[in-house]
């Protein structure tokens, strides 16, 4: 299922580093000179990388930062699901605990998801959320740039890394680690716009939820995604490939 219309997630990438600079300015010069493939500029040290590459996320060179102040947006998310996600227990536990569409909407998932194999856990939680109609920010929020939390994306719907925060926490609840999920914010050298899917690390391998198919596979099949940056709970990720450059018209298209 191909869902057109998906454009502008790239402007997470540039609000990621616009917040960035106001806050830690060290911390920005260091994620904005690996964006740019440029570990060294303006004399910054870069960390060494986590994992080599071809065998880190899409094949990048991986590094780690234990803040989030970067991602302000994340970070608002993670403060809600404190009490969002109490919510959700309680009523996949006892519908009378189902205080509203969204979350017996939830229940129903859950219910359906808890007791399948892990690949059927993936398959039934990506074309669940996958037939949500894609909504623009501007459209679901009046905003340019909102993440939304599973339930209000459940109740208005929304854009790609919507779609991956709902996936993440319903696999969350279905007992996945924290360690074992990412979402990841990605340049899509096809349609030439931003975009962010699920990443899920199943042993050796790294699976892609993405709302743009049903289809689930290894990330090494997407020769087109170059990501950018990838968190959990705990962690983020910048990523570099320097093999497979973002025009800069791209970037500057996505400020606008």
């Amino acid at each position: 299922m191909i869902r057109r219309g998906v454009t502008h997630c790239l402007t997470l990438i540039v609000f990621a580093l616009a917040a960035s600079a106001a806050t830690r300015p060290a911390e920005a010069q260091t994620l904005a000179a690996i964006l740019a493939g440029q570990p060294q500029a303006r004399g910054v040290q870069a960390p060494g990388p986590t994992a080599p590459a071809g065998d880190a996320l899409f094949g990048t060179l991986e590094f780690t930062g234990s803040s989030l102040q970067a991602l302000p947006q994340w970070r608002r998310i993670l403060d809600g699901m404190a009490q969002e996600s109490s919510d959700m227990v309680k009523c996949t536990a006892d519908s009378a605990k189902c205080t509203s569409p969204a979350l017996r909407s939830w229940r129903e998932l859950q219910l359906q998801a808890q007791s399948q194999g892990r690949m059927d856990k993936l398959h039934i939680i990506n074309q669940f959320f996958n037939r949500w109609p894609y909504k623009s920010d501007a459209e679901a929020f009046g905003r340019r740039e909102y993440w939304a939390s599973p339930t209000t994306f459940m109740s208005r719907s929304g854009d790609c890394e919507d779609y991956a925060i709902a996936k993440y926490f319903a696999l969350r609840q279905l007992g996945f680690d924290k360690e074992e999920l990412r979402i990841v914010v990605l340049y899509d050298r096809i349609r030439n716009v931003g975009h962010a899917v699920l990443a899920v690390y199943d042993g050796d391998d790294i699976l892609i939820l993405d709302s743009l198919s049903n289809f689930i596979t290894t990330h090494t099949r997407y020769r087109h995604y170059i990501p950018q940056y990838s968190m959990n709970e705990t962690t983020r990720w910048a990523h570099v490939d320097q093999s497979r450059a973002i025009p800069q018209t791209a970037l500057r298209a996505a400020d606008n």
